[in-house]
């Protein structure tokens, strides 16, 4: 009896000793696993953040001149991880249309401004915030010229246009108030040697003056000069003195203008001087800036430039 109860004691302390080293060996297997599964996800959330940290870069290198300095950027960053299959993270960048997101560990992740990590239980949401003063720099203004540039031509009325035309809205028998007169005419160079084109405007009558034998019109009217481009006027047009008009405008070589012109009857309606005072053009073409022939009743256009021949004509000339 002795012995079999030595026996049976011996046998589970064997057994006892065998188990502990067992649950011994079991335990240190579970230990390193655990040490190895928390490596791996160390090294995962390493990684991502580092990922992050990349992808966070691209908006610092945006150009200087459209961003502050880093020392005027705030951003206040979270970020939100979901236990899921295929978690993904998505990042909206306030200020600008840039957004990316990619995978992500299913643990949630908080990361603060001096870049520790530590694991919460709690999700939370992150929203960067970027703030620069995007100003664009002026362009610089193109000085228009300031030089004056003398243009003299003559209006006249060949009768061969039908114009003037007088259209009486008034329905009075003298001239008044709101009566209107459309015309046109040819314009030829200062020297006479030279058609440049035509006239076309239209003068709105204002006042009757029986006492100068005369009318106020307001006029607003064009000159063009063929494929040099147009000028363009407005201002009072008396028929009995000389007065100046405003220069608003023109196209071609003329765009930009400005400045005035004086109007000069010579016959009314039949011959007109005109001298333009320009301002904000290149100079202009020699063969608009003949000498110009002094103003009379007298004066004619040279043969050469009332038959249009290619001498005395500018090329494509307005008609």
């Amino acid at each position: 009896m002795v012995l079999l109860f030595l026996f049976s004691v011996f046998k589970s302390t064997s057994i006892f000793a065998l188990n502990h080293r067992r649950g011994r060996s079991y335990l240190a297997l579970a230990v390193a696993q655990a040490k190895a599964r928390l490596q791996n996800t160390t090294h995962r959330n390493q990684h991502q953040s580092h990922r992050i940290r990349s992808s966070a870069s691209v908006f610092s290198n945006f150009p200087t001149k459209s961003m502050a300095s880093t020392s005027s950027l705030q951003a206040i960053s979270s970020l939100k991880l979901a236990d899921r299959s295929s978690p993904s993270i998505s990042h909206k960048i306030l200020g600008s249309n840039l957004s990316y997101s990619h995978p992500f560990s299913t643990h949630y992740l908080k990361i603060s401004s001096t870049h520790k990590s530590s694991f919460t239980s709690k999700p939370f949401t992150t929203t960067a915030f970027f703030f620069w003063n995007k100003t664009k720099e002026p362009k610089p203004d193109t000085p228009k010229p300031t030089k004056v540039q003398e243009l003299y031509v003559y209006e006249i009325n060949e009768r061969d246009r039908n114009s003037p035309a007088v259209l009486k809205l008034s329905q009075k028998p003298v001239n008044s108030l709101g009566d209107l007169v459309p015309f046109t005419n040819k314009l030829y160079s200062g020297d006479l040697q030279k058609r440049l084109g035509i006239t076309a405007g239209l003068c709105v009558l204002i006042q009757h003056v029986p006492e100068k034998k005369g009318d106020r019109y307001e006029a607003i009217y064009s000159f063009y000069f063929g494929d040099y481009g147009h000028l363009s006027v407005q201002g009072p047009y008396l028929t009995y003195e000389d007065t100046y008009l405003a220069v608003t405008g023109g196209s071609g070589i003329f765009e930009g203008a400005y400045g005035q012109v004086k109007l000069q009857q010579i016959v009314f309606p039949f011959k007109l001087f005109y001298s333009f005072y320009l301002k904000g053009i290149p100079d202009l073409p020699a063969e608009l800036l003949g000498k110009p022939v002094e103003p009379s009743p007298s004066v004619e256009p040279s043969a050469a430039a009332k038959a249009t021949e290619p001498h005395g004509s500018i090329p494509n000339f307005t008609d």
